[in-house]
């Protein structure tokens, strides 16, 4: 079995990384039933962090959620054991045979790279988007609060402009005096000047 399937036979439950008891069987040729007796005949070496069996609840939500699981698992009534890396390299004691053995070191290779792609793996994206929006909104505020400043300065500007404009709508409407009309006087006008000065 290749290192990538048994990576995908790895899942997440309680917080540990799992492989479940029908998964193993089936890689160390044994039928899941002899494996879980062996189990039970050395229980003292599977502590609940090294093995534990699956709630209903936590059988059900696995089953919803993984395709990969057999049809006949899925209608099982028993619930499955569940094995961490610790429990999987305690079955290697129980377990003799030499397919069990070869097995087994897939396996281990298969935690452990399961476990350098968590510690490796870029940011996850759920982190990455709480960074961006972080970051957006903080930039959001700072425009924000230049806009409030560029704002508050046209606010008085735009007073000002209208308390210019009002003052010469006022000038405009007051009554025109009379004017004294620039430029050169014809004949007659001339006269007229003259007569009104005597």
């Amino acid at each position: 079995m290749e290192l990538l399937p048994i990576k995908n036979l790895i899942y997440e439950i309680r917080g540990y990384k799992v492989m479940l008891d029908f998964d193993l069987a089936e890689m160390y040729e044994v039928e899941t039933k002899r494996l879980k007796e062996q189990v039970r005949r050395n229980i003292e070496r599977f502590p609940n962090d090294f093995m534990f069996q699956l709630t209903k609840n936590e059988w059900n939500e696995l089953v919803a959620n993984c395709d990969q699981l057999p049809k006949n698992i899925k209608h099982s009534y028993i619930l499955p054991s569940a094995f961490t890396q610790e429990g999987v390299a305690m079955l290697s004691g129980v377990l003799h045979s030499p397919i069990a053995i070869d097995a087994n070191i897939r396996i281990m290779r298969a935690f452990v790279a399961v476990r350098q792609f968590v510690q490796n793996s870029p940011i996850d994206k759920t982190s990455e988007l709480e960074r961006e929006v972080k970051e957006l909104k903080q930039y959001i505020e700072e425009v924000f609060t230049d806009y409030n400043d560029i704002n508050e300065d046209t606010r008085v500007q735009l007073e000002q402009i209208n308390t210019a404009l009002a003052e010469m709508q006022v000038q405009n409407r007051l009554p025109a005096k009379p004017r004294r009309r620039i430029g050169f006087f014809t004949e007659e006008q001339r006269k007229n000047k003259e007569d009104m000065i005597e």
